[in-house]
C-alpha cells in the first residue's frame, strides 16, 4: 500500500532512503536458479553415484597386475589422442592391501574409486600388460611341480574391454541438459500457474485468492448507459432514480430525519431489464459502483467466500457513499439449512452469514447501498429480506404493450427501417416477449434483411424474425413424405378450426407446415394479455391445444407421435388447475403449491395416497372432456377441417385471413372485458 502522506509540521511522512542507495527487491527466481547449479554439480561430479579415478603410473599398474589385483582394464577410446585405461582393482583386495588405502570407503558406496592411466600407444600398452601378466606366471611356477606349473600358466589374463566415449555434448549433452532442466521449468511453470490462478493474476500471488473480485466503476472508468436508455419499467425506474438521488442529495433527505434505503432488490423473469438498470445507475450515479455476481464469493477453498465479503465492504466503506451490486445474488442467498442432504455448515451459507452480518450487524455501514437481481427471490433467505438489508423489493416484470413498444423505439434506432415498420403492430405482435427478446428480433430482423440484401428492415424482416426466435430456423430440406405432409395439415388444421370457434382460445395469427427447429409443424396465436385467467379460459385453450390430435383421430381413425408437446402442455395445466389453483370441485379449493420451495429438498408430498389419486382421476377426467369436445367440434366442422387441411398441404402456410374466408368472421373478437368474469352454468371444467 502506498503511503500518500507528506512531510510537514506534525507528520514525519515516509522513511526517506540513504542518497545513492537503491532498495533491492528479493527474486525467487535466484533460487530457482541456485537449485539449478546444484543439480549440475551433482551430475557432474559423480554426486549421484557416479565412479571417480585416481592417476597412477605404469610402474604401479605393474606391480597391480604381477600381484593378481586387477579385476577389469577398459580401454577408452584407444585409437583417439584423449586415450586412457582404466584399471579396476577387485573389491576384496582394496581391503587386504594397505596400498590400496585411498579408495576405500569413499564416495557415496564402499570402492566407487579406482586408478587411471594415461598411454601413448595402445599397441605398447596391451604388449606391456601381457608381459606383466607373464612375468607374474613364470614367477608363481618357479619350484611348483609341472601340473601346478601347467595350471598357473593356464590361468587366465585380465580382461582388456575396449570402450569409445564421447564428449558431453557429442554424447547427448543437450538432451540431457533438457530432460533435467524441463522438471525444474515445469514445477516452476506450474508454481507461477499456482499463484496467479489463487489470485486472479493479480498482485499479491497465492495468498491473494481472499480478496474481492468486484469490478469498480468510477470517475475514471465511467459506465456509458443511462436511464434513458433503459425503456418501460417506469415504476422500476422511479424507484432506482430515487435512490441514486438518496446519494447526490442526502440532505433533502435526512433533514427530515429520514434515513437512506441500505438495499434495494431487483426481482424478475430473466431477460426484463435487472442487470440493465443496474449499468444505468452505475452511469448515472455520481458515486463508486461496485459490480460483481454472487458466484465470485463461491470458491472451493474453505473461508474464501466469506473472506471477499468482509474486503469487499471494507473497500466499499473507503469510497464511501458509493454502491455495490450483486448480480444473481440467489448463488449465495439460498434459505440456509433447506437441504437436508449436504448439512448446513457449508461454505455457500458461511458466505451468506458474512454478507447478512456486514449489511446490517453491529458495525455501522453508512452511506453504502446494496443492489442485488435475481430471478428465483422465492428461494432467498428470509434473513436476508427483511427491511434493514434489502429494504425495498422492486418487481421488474415482463412488459406491457406500451412498454414493449417504448423498447422497440430503444432498438430501433441503430437499423436503417423502412416506410412500412410500424413499431405498435409489432409491439402487439410479441406478448409476453422480455426486453432482451425485443432486443434479439430487432438484431435478428437486421440479420435477415441483410441475408436478402436489401437496403432497409422492411416490416416482413420482423416478423419472419419473430417467426424464427418463437418457432426456430426453417427446415425446408427436411425430407417429410406425402402421408407425412398430410398428416400434419390435418394436425395443425384441427388447432386453427377449434380455436377459430372457441370464445376464449387464442386467435390464430399464422400455421405452418414448414418444419421448424424440432418441430414439424407450428402455429402461432395472439394471446391475449391477461392478469387473471378464468376456468373457461382455460378450458377453451386445453380444447384448442388437444384439438390437433383430435384431428388425426376424425380424419385418419388412428394418432401418431405429434401430439407430444400439445399433451404435455395440458397435462401440467390440469395438474394445476386442480392442485394449485382450487379449480376442481372434488378436490376443493385447497392448493398445494409451495412459494417457498422448501418441498425441493422433500420426499413426501403435502396431500395423502387417496387425495393424490383424487387428483389423478380428476385430471384424467377434464383431459378426455377437453377431447371429446375438440373431436365433437370437429366433427361438426368437418368440410371446412378438410378445405384448411387442403390449403395446408398446397401453399404450406396459411394466415388468419384464410380461416377467415373458409369460417366467416369470428365472432368473438369484440367481447365487452367484463364478459369474462360473468358468472354462467358454462364457467367450469366439467
Amino acid at each position: 500500500m502506498e503511503n500518500h502522506s507528506k512531510p510537514g509540521k506534525g507528520n514525519l511522512g515516509p522513511a526517506r532512503k540513504p542518497q545513492g542507495g537503491k532498495r533491492r527487491n528479493f527474486n525467487i527466481y535466484w533460487i530457482y536458479g541456485l537449485l539449478l547449479l546444484i543439480l549440475l554439480y551433482l551430475q557432474f561430479t559423480g554426486g549421484f553415484g557416479g565412479v571417480d579415478f585416481v592417476k597412477t603410473t605404469w610402474h604401479d599398474v605393474e606391480g597391480m597386475l604381477k600381484r593378481g589385483d586387477v579385476e577389469k582394464i577398459v580401454v577408452v577410446n584407444g585409437d583417439a589422442p584423449d586415450r586412457s585405461a582404466e584399471i579396476f582393482i577387485k573389491p576384496e583386495k582394496i581391503y587386504e592391501n594397505d596400498i590400496y588405502e585411498p579408495l576405500r570407503g569413499t564416495g557415496n558406496r564402499e570402492g566407487n574409486k579406482h586408478y587411471v592411466l594415461t598411454f601413448i600407444s595402445i599397441e605398447t600398452f596391451e604388449k606391456d600388460v601381457r608381459m606383466a601378466q607373464q612375468e607374474a606366471k613364470e614367477a608363481d611356477t618357479v619350484g611348483q611341480p609341472e601340473a601346478i606349473k601347467k595350471q598357473i600358466m593356464a590361468r587366465p589374463d585380465v580382461e582388456l574391454v575396449p570402450e569409445t566415449r564421447k564428449s558431453f555434448w557429442e554424447n547427448g549433452g543437450v538432451s540431457f541438459l533438457f530432460s533435467l532442466l524441463l522438471p525444474v521449468l515445469f514445477i516452476v511453470l506450474l508454481f507461477r500457474m499456482f499463484s496467479r490462478g489463487m489470485s486472479g493474476g493479480g498482485p499479491g500471488g497465492m495468498f491473494n485468492f481472499g480478496k474481492s473480485k468486484a469490478q469498480l466503476y468510477d470517475k475514471d472508468t465511467k459506465v456509458n448507459t443511462t436511464f434513458k436508455d433503459v425503456a418501460g419499467l417506469d415504476e422500476a425506474k422511479e424507484e432506482i432514480m430515487e435512490i441514486v438521488d438518496f446519494l447526490k442529495n442526502p440532505k433533502r433527505y435526512t433533514s427530515l430525519g429520514g434515513k437512506i434505503p441500505k438495499g434495494a432488490l431487483l426481482v424478475g423473469p430473466p431477460g426484463t431489464g435487472k442487470t440493465l438498470l443496474a449499468k444505468a445507475v452505475a452511469g448515472e450515479a455520481q458515486v463508486p459502483f461496485f459490480s460483481l455476481s454472487g458466484s465470485d464469493f463461491v470458491e472451493m477453498f474453505v473461508g474464501v467466500g466469506a473472506s471477499r465479503v468482509r474486503d469487499l465492504f471494507r473497500m466499499a466503506k473507503e469510497k464511501a457513499p458509493c454502491i455495490i451490486f450483486i448480480d444473481e445474488i440467489d448463488a449465495i442467498g439460498r434459505a440456509r439449512g433447506k437441504n437436508t442432504l449436504t448439512g448446513a455448515n457449508d461454505e455457500r451459507e458461511n458466505t451468506l452469514n458474512q454478507l447478512l452480518t456486514e449489511m446490517d450487524g453491529f458495525a455501522s455501514n453508512s452511506g453504502v447501498i446494496i443492489l442485488a437481481a435475481t430471478n428465483r427471490a422465492e428461494i432467498l433467505d428470509k434473513a436476508l429480506l427483511r427491511a434493514g438489508r434489502f429494504d425495498r423489493q422492486i418487481n421488474v416484470d415482463l412488459p406491457e404493450m406500451e412498454e414493449r413498444k417504448a423498447i422497440f423505439q430503444v432498438h430501433m434506432k441503430p437499423l436503417k427501417l423502412a416506410a412500412d415498420v410500424d413499431v405498435t403492430f409489432l409491439a402487439k405482435q410479441t406478448p409476453g416477449f422480455s426486453g432482451a427478446d425485443i432486443a434479439n428480433v430487432c438484431n435478428e430482423a437486421a440479420l435477415i434483411a441483410a441475408r436478402r440484401k436489401k437496403n432497409q428492415v422492411e416490416k416482413q424482416d420482423f416478423l419472419d424474425a419473430v417467426d424464427r426466435i418463437v418457432g426456430g430456423l426453417e427446415r425446408r430440406s427436411k425430407i417429410i413424405s406425402a402421408a407425412e405432409k398430410k398428416v400434419i395439415s390435418y394436425h395443425e388444421a384441427g388447432h386453427a378450426t377449434v380455436s377459430w370457434l372457441l370464445q376464449y382460445a387464442h386467435p390464430l395469427v399464422k400455421v405452418t407446415i414448414v418444419p421448424r427447429g424440432k418441430s414439424l409443424g407450428a402455429a402461432w396465436y395472439l394471446p391475449e394479455e391477461r392478469q387473471i385467467t378464468t376456468v373457461r379460459q382455460m378450458h377453451d385453450e386445453m380444447v384448442a391445444t388437444l384439438a390437433g390430435r383430435a384431428s388425426e383421430e376424425v380424419v385418419f381413425g388412428e394418432i401418431s407421435t405429434g401430439a407430444l408437446n400439445d399433451l404435455e402442455k395440458v397435462t401440467k395445466l390440469c395438474y394445476a388447475m386442480v392442485a394449485y389453483y382450487g379449480m376442481n370441485p372434488e378436490v376443493g379449493t385447497l392448493s398445494y403449491y409451495d412459494s417457498t420451495g422448501e418441498s425441493e429438498y422433500s420426499f413426501g408430498k403435502p396431500y395423502s395416497e387417496k387425495t393424490s389419486e383424487m387428483i389423478d382421476v380428476e385430471v384424467r377426467r377434464m383431459v378426455a372432456d377437453c377431447y371429446a369436445e375438440a373431436k365433437r367440434i370437429l366433427m361438426e366442422n368437418r368440410e371446412k377441417l378438410d378445405k384448411l387441411a387442403g390449403l395446408l398441404i398446397e401453399n404450406e402456410v396459411m394466415f388468419r385471413e384464410d380461416v377467415e374466408r373458409i369460417f366467416g368472421p369470428r365472432p368473438f373478437d369484440e367481447v365487452p372485458e367484463t364478459e369474462v368474469l360473468k358468472d354462467n352454468p358454462d364457467n367450469h371444467a366439467d
